[in-house]
């Protein structure tokens, strides 16, 4: 396979190119860029972010796989102390044309999901892919949603006062007054 063409941030393929054979992509977004996908996905900096992206024909639409490798600053949930992360990942996302018949249906019936199945391909809403879009959204669903530092412990405090429904109301009742 030949070197992947490194392209802009964010960068949309024409379905009929991939038609046209197989198309390379390597993502390296600058600072500016970082900074605003960090902004979008609630970090406090990304590092480092880079992708290479491949998009190959599959039945009337593409199949869009490939790797990101991160490094991303976030906000422990127990401390609240700032730590980096190190991300690495593959993804495979299965694309078609709105009007492609192997879209899955809208029968608007009971949703029965098998959790051990492919996911289903996505309807693309005009006639681009938004490959970038792509790698974004299996960067945000790498981050933990409750981040936490190496190490860190969250200790449940001992309790301090009575804990009772009537603990406010026992301390409002004047001193001396007997029960």
């Amino acid at each position: 396979m030949a070197e992947p063409l490194t392209v802009a941030w964010p960068y949309e393929v024409p379905l009929a190119r991939v038609d046209r054979g197989d198309v390379s992509l390597r993502f390296e977004p600058d600072a500016d860029q970082r900074k605003a996908i960090a902004r979008q996905l609630g970090l406090v900096r990304l590092e480092a972010f880079s992708s290479e992206v491949y998009l190959s024909a599959w039945l009337d639409g593409a199949e869009v796989s490939g790797r990101l490798s991160a490094r991303v600053v976030q906000t422990c949930s127990v401390t609240a102390d700032d730590f980096e992360d190190a991300i690495e990942a593959r993804f495979t996302v299965h694309v078609i044309p709105a009007n492609s018949e192997h879209a899955p249906a809208q029968d608007g019936g009971e949703l029965g999901l098998d959790p051990e199945a492919d996911d289903p391909p996505d309807v693309l809403e005009s006639d681009v892919i938004d490959v970038s879009g792509y790698v974004l959204e299996h960067l945000a669903l790498e981050l933990d949603p409750f981040p936490r530092k190496p190490g860190a412990v969250f200790e449940n405090p001992l309790p301090t006062a009575e804990i009772s429904p009537f603990a406010a109301l026992k301390a409002l009742k004047p001193k001396g007054e007997s029960d």
